[in-house]
């Protein structure tokens, strides 16, 4: 039986199989040595994690996305799965290491601040939508924290004059990615509120910030767009729609608005 008071010693061997191959992209390793201890490390990894969600998922007899410690669990599982896809396919060693470092702080929020976990569904969330709807917005999240991560790096280089514009062009490409699948959810959302409550948008308070969160990364986009010398522009917006989603993601709990949502389940 696995609880959610196993979960520190699953996180914590995937942490340590993490550094191990972050540490193996940076030794004097030959490539072949190196790329096998790295493929290794990582998916080993993620697959801790996940065989740890798939066991309190069994034990809790529901999908764990209820709460907010409950989506942190995805969240820390697929940002290892950007960066490993990005570290196939172009061989961002940073951008690997930006995705390792952003799970294990979400991973530690969860060890340092543990939830009670029951059993219970409410109806609004017995539905075919619930689990789709969570895990795209997860993914989205997912890439967005990566593409802020990356933003942030680039802001830095630009204040020193060590800019690359390598940056902008990994920025963009997980931000267009990521905006599918916020678009997505949006959809799955609607879906999802029409069989609930019966309307596909109410104006909720969390429904607000996610459409607020979807046209702060399309306004990024058309200004990637529009304006690709304003390099420095596109860094701070992409900044700030991380800063929405955020919002949107845990902060409506805490705004007076939340008192009114219908998604106070996620609290």
């Amino acid at each position: 039986m696995i609880t959610w008071h196993e979960f520190p010693y699953f996180a914590f061997a995937s942490i340590i199989v993490w550094l191990v191959g972050i540490a193996a992209m940076y030794l004097p390793f030959t490539d072949t040595f190196k790329k096998a201890i790295v493929h290794i490390s990582i998916t080993s990894g993620i697959a801790a994690h996940l065989v740890f969600i798939v066991l309190f998922w069994t034990y809790i007899d529901r999908p764990p996305m209820r709460t907010l410690g409950e989506t942190r669990l995805w969240y820390s599982l697929l940002i290892p799965i950007v960066g490993y896809l990005y570290y196939v396919r172009w061989r961002y060693n940073w951008v690997m290491a930006y995705s390792i470092m952003l799970s294990v702080v979400f991973m530690l929020i969860n060890i340092f601040n543990p939830e009670i976990h029951d059993k219970t569904l409410m109806p609004a969330l017995q539905s075919i939508w619930f689990v789709p709807h969570v895990i795209v917005y997860m993914f989205a999240y997912a890439l967005l924290a990566v593409s802020c991560i990356i933003a942030i790096k680039g802001l830095v280089l630009l204040q020193f004059k060590k800019f690359n514009p390598e940056i902008i062009v990994v920025a963009r490409s997980l931000v267009r990615a990521g905006f599918a699948f916020l678009t997505l959810g949006l959809l799955f959302g609607a879906l999802w509120a029409k069989e609930a409550w019966g309307h596909y948008w109410t104006w909720d308070p969390k429904e607000v910030w996610a459409l607020l969160t979807w046209l702060a990364y399309m306004l990024y986009l058309h200004a990637t767009y529009y304006y690709p010398q304003k390099t420095k522009t596109q860094l701070w917006l992409l900044a700030i729609a991380f800063i929405v989603l955020l919002i949107c993601w845990f902060g409506i709990n805490y705004l007076a608005t939340a008192q009114t949502s219908v998604h106070t389940y996620t609290q």
